[in-house]
């Protein structure tokens, strides 16, 4: 795969490029969903990069690029979860982060204990449905996340539903 990266052109060089510039946000949004400490979340999303430029020699044009870019970086994002043991260190970040959120929305003590409520039940999310929710949340279609996640459309239709259901549950 390497001799493939080495021997693309500057045209695929740079479509690459303009590819990944316009769809950045999916970079920040899975490192953002799978990495909370700003350190970690920086090395995801370089770490999610550099695979989307290795792999991309083999990107079949007649997809999705988007669907094709949640894919590896979804895959990358709980590979990383999986080597990753630090998890306290994200709950501590994750708190400070929630109290910068409610300061913005003026300090709030029912919004910020709203948002603690709320992303306890992520973190407490399992790297399937936490990759679902991000998916489902950026109104993906079931078949699109399906496409990307290797699940049935029906399979994720039963999911989400379950996940809803679940977040009402821990909410309450």
């Amino acid at each position: 795969m390497l001799e493939a990266v080495a021997s693309m052109n500057h045209d695929a060089r740079q479509s690459f490029g303009e590819l990944l510039e316009r769809h950045r946000r999916i970079v920040f949004k899975v490192a953002h969903t799978y990495a909370w400490d700003p350190d970690d979340r920086d090395d995801l999303a370089q770490e999610i990069a550099a695979q989307l430029w290795r792999a991309y020699p083999d990107y079949d044009p007649s997809r999705s690029f988007s669907t094709w870019m949640y894919r590896i970086a979804l895959n990358v994002a709980i590979s990383h979860v999986r080597s990753t043991t630090q998890r306290d260190r994200h709950s501590v970040a994750l708190d400070d982060t929630l109290h910068d959120v409610a300061d913005e929305r003026g300090g709030d003590p029912e919004t910020e204990q709203q948002l603690r409520a709320l992303q306890k039940v992520i973190a407490g999310l399992d790297r399937i449905n936490r990759a679902l929710l991000l998916l489902y949340l950026e109104d993906r279609s079931n078949r699109e996340i399906g496409d990307i996640l290797g699940l049935s459309e029906s399979n994720v239709s039963t999911k989400i539903s379950r996940l809803k259901q679940r977040i009402r549950n821990d909410l309450s």
